[in-house]
């Protein structure tokens, strides 16, 4: 009875749940193998009008793009794609298929017991909830700041962790989610705060570093995206036409140029004015507070298996590129130790596409962080991100990494 009781509460609780949700029924998942330069240029002039949903970054270094495309548009791309020579194959023949897949799995682990879990993607109460345990857990080396609130009125909690607020130690301050559907960036933030707070022989990390964390950037489109439409990457602010901003376009350093868009329904819409979201005006504001201890801005994405420093608004590079370049490769180096998983190292530009408007460009340009990454976790083979019970398959190799950047910063800073 206790298991028949158990399935009709969780076929309830789907129901519900997928009532409201988006369907990708019939949406596919092309895995472009670009070749050359032209082919590069076609693909972009063909997605002029966004008709393409990119899930991985465009190039042609050996690596494929994911796009994911709608019904309507799927034999007009057939068409440009045969004569235009770019090989392809179908990585997702029903995207719904996958989502859904996704879904039962996320259900059947909300019905375990509460408390952070790293064999689902935990929703932002449930990620919150898990701050203020460290705070009460740890008082010795946690605390708590609010760095403000997003537009639908969700906490930016911004979780401290040292063993002496007084000691004014260098600082690596951490971000994700600033992309809602990137569900991959917020658990590798927790699982971050999970190993320097929770695992005792990482204590003497926090000797000569501290590290202040903001797991959740876009806690509105995070949420959105779990209840709502999946692939949703904008914030969720209420436009004139379509809602929602790209936060990683809306910083106020070179706002509005090459790789941001000014129409309001674009994926890579870049607001109305910089700073115009709440949530980029929390992360400007926490980062300016403290910028004068801040050594080291990682910011987390997925995916494309990335270790990017600026710039994203120009092929030039930043005058310390040499330095963010060999330390980028330690960092890679560690990761792909652990289990072969391979990083490429770069600028932004000179490695994707230029992109202005981002976090990074910003810390690095207006803040003067002097060491500043973009993160491009790895993707899943089924879906956008790695299925739920495949997470920590990624989340220690990148904390492998991160041992390297606080090495690197207690060396260089640390007193």
């Amino acid at each position: 009875k206790s298991i028949m009781r158990y399935l009709l509460i969780l076929m309830g609780v789907v129901a519900a749940i997928w009532a409201e949700q988006f369907s990708y029924e019939g949406y596919r998942v092309f895995r472009l193998h670009i070749s050359n330069e032209n082919q590069l240029r076609a693909l972009a002039s063909f997605n002029k009008y966004e008709i393409l949903d990119f899930w991985s970054s465009l190039r042609f270094d050996g690596k494929p793009t994911d796009v994911m495309v709608k019904p309507e548009t799927q034999q007009i791309l057939g068409w440009f794609l045969t004569a235009t020579g770019i090989r392809y194959e179908i990585l997702i023949d029903n995207v719904e298929d996958a989502v859904r897949k996704e879904r039962i799995i996320q259900q059947r682990a909300s019905l375990m017991p509460e408390g952070i879990s790293f064999t689902k993607y935990n929703r932002h109460d449930e990620i919150n909830a898990y701050l203020n345990q460290m705070v009460r857990e740890h008082p010795d080396i946690a605390s708590l700041e609010s760095a403000g609130k997003s537009y639908e009125g969700r906490d930016l909690k911004v979780l401290k962790i040292s063993t002496d607020p007084s000691a004014n130690k260098p600082v690596i301050f951490v971000d994700a989610g600033i992309h809602a559907r990137e569900w991959l960036a917020p658990a590798q933030a927790c699982y971050i705060i999970n190993q320097l707070v929770e695992v005792a022989e990482n204590r003497k990390l926090l000797d000569k570093v501290d590290w202040y964390v903001l797991p959740v950037v876009n806690p509105d489109g995070y949420e959105y995206s779990h209840t709502h439409e999946r692939f949703w990457r904008k914030s969720r602010s209420v436009g004139r036409i379509c809602n929602g901003t790209d936060g990683n376009r809306n910083f106020g350093f070179h706002w509005g140029g090459a790789g941001a868009s000014k129409e309001e329904c674009s994926g890579n819409y870049m607001g109305p004015s910089p700073f115009s979201e709440p949530e980029t005006q929390a992360v400007r504001d926490f980062i300016l507070k403290y910028k004068n201890n801040i050594k080291l801005y990682l910011t987390f994405h997925s995916y494309g298996q990335f270790l990017l420093y600026p710039w994203g608004f120009t092929a030039e590079l930043p005058e310390n590129s040499e330095e963010l370049q060999q330390l980028g490769e330690q960092v890679a180096l560690a990761i792909r130790q652990v289990q072969g998983t391979t990083y490429i190292v770069g600028s932004s530009t000179n490695v994707l596409y230029l992109a202005a408007g981002g976090s990074d460009d910003w810390a690095k340009g207006v803040a003067e962080v002097e060491l500043v990454y973009t993160i491009e976790l790895p993707g899943g083979s089924e879906g956008f991100d790695p299925p739920p019970e495949d997470i920590m398959k990624y989340l220690p190799e990148t904390w492998e990494g991160c041992k390297v950047y606080n090495q690197y910063i207690e060396e260089k800073f640390g007193k």
